[in-house]
């Protein structure tokens, strides 16, 4: 049996379990994911930075590792789940989810009440919490941990390219922690793509005159990000603009929306997405924790709303040729029905009428 481990909320509520992952303290923002697989794209999605991730399905790691669909970098501060898998039974496995968080040095606990913990974050609110091997004398540390910087944290500060042959259009993609889908599938709609740093300008951008900008998903509170705010303002109108994610929140400010922190936001891959101007409903994959405010929303229209709570999730902004979509346009995580946005921007690209 592994040794004891605890996991102690900022509201002074413990639950005792069981050590697994790296050894050490983890202090951070407490946040669930609801969906049933996909923890390998969860452990490894940049917009965790600073979250102690809990899983409320039970049983986690009976695929194993696959290095081949990891997103990116793992960025979470803790991991906790009710029962792990130390015996993987699939063929492109390389290992266990506790060998991948000792590697990552991320601290774990399972053997927990998740129910239980998912039950107080759904009705107090996201709050901060620590794993740790003993019960701490003091809350302090833990009430006073604030998630910074996300951004500069967690997104590369490299340019890359991505070209096709025969390509149809040129595709900027500004990163704010973008974690390869987005660019896998402008390729695969002939599209050269160039990735640039959160830090580009406007200027920079437009000097190599795209056909069309994307602003990816990431991490953080959006309305800290002032400097990409401003440039988000200037790229405005200019070119087609498809919005992701933290993307369509700092477009939105851009605009002259506001943000607001969620509850306990809206994170895996089954929440459910409805349209403004048509019939369709869709489940969606989403990861974040604030949403832009309906009634402050003056420029352009809201296009799609959560089912659940009524946040915003996705803007239009048809008179300057930019949309922008709260939820991941994903291929993968089960989201295959909102595919179509892809072909949305490219619509925008060809100068034709959006769908």
């Amino acid at each position: 049996m592994d040794k004891k481990r605890y996991l102690c909320l900022e509201n002074g509520k413990v639950f005792k379990g069981y050590a697994f992952g790296a050894d050490g303290n983890a202090v951070g923002e407490l946040v669930f994911n609801t969906g049933v697989c996909g923890y390998i794209e969860t452990l490894t999605d940049v917009s965790y930075f600073g979250q102690i991730v809990l899983q409320t399905y039970p049983l986690i790691g009976n695929y194993g590792i696959i290095p081949e669909d990891l997103m990116g970098k793992c960025a979470l501060s803790g991991y906790v789940v009710r029962e792990k898998c130390d015996a993987p039974s699939n063929f492109r496995s390389k290992g266990t989810v506790d060998k991948f968080l000792k590697e990552q040095n991320v601290v774990g606990i399972y053997g927990v009440d998740t129910r239980a913990i998912t039950k107080i974050i759904r009705e107090d609110g996201v709050m901060n919490a620590v794993i740790s091997d003993k019960i701490p004398a003091d809350l302090t540390i833990i009430k006073n941990f604030k998630i910074k910087n996300a951004i500069n944290c967690t997104a590369s500060n490299e340019t890359s390219f991505y070209p096709v042959d025969n390509a149809k259009f040129n595709v900027t993609v500004v990163n704010y922690g973008e974690t390869g889908n987005l660019i896998k599938v402008m390729n695969s709609l002939s599209c050269n793509v160039k990735v640039v740093p959160h830090t580009a300008t406007a200027e920079e951008i437009l000097a190599d005159k795209p056909d069309g900008v994307i602003l990816s998903n990431g991490a953080g509170n959006p309305a800290e990000n002032k400097f990409e705010i401003n440039e988000i303002s200037k790229l405005f109108g200019k070119l087609p603009i498809f919005a992701v994610s933290l993307g369509h929140q700092m477009l939105a400010i851009s605009q002259g929306a506001k943000t607001e922190k969620l509850k306990y936001g809206h994170r895996g891959a089954n929440q459910p997405v409805k349209e403004c101007f048509g019939s369709r409903s869709f489940i969606t994959s989403q990861n974040h924790g604030y949403a832009v405010k309906y009634d402050s929303v003056k420029v352009g229209s809201v296009s799609y709303i959560n089912v659940n709570d009524n946040t915003v999730e996705g803007i239009d902004y048809k008179n300057d040729n930019a949309f922008s979509t709260q939820f991941y346009p994903e291929i993968s995580l089960g989201a295959y029905s909102t595919v179509f946005l892809y072909d949305k921007f490219i619509k925008l690209m060809e100068g034709n009428d959006a769908v």
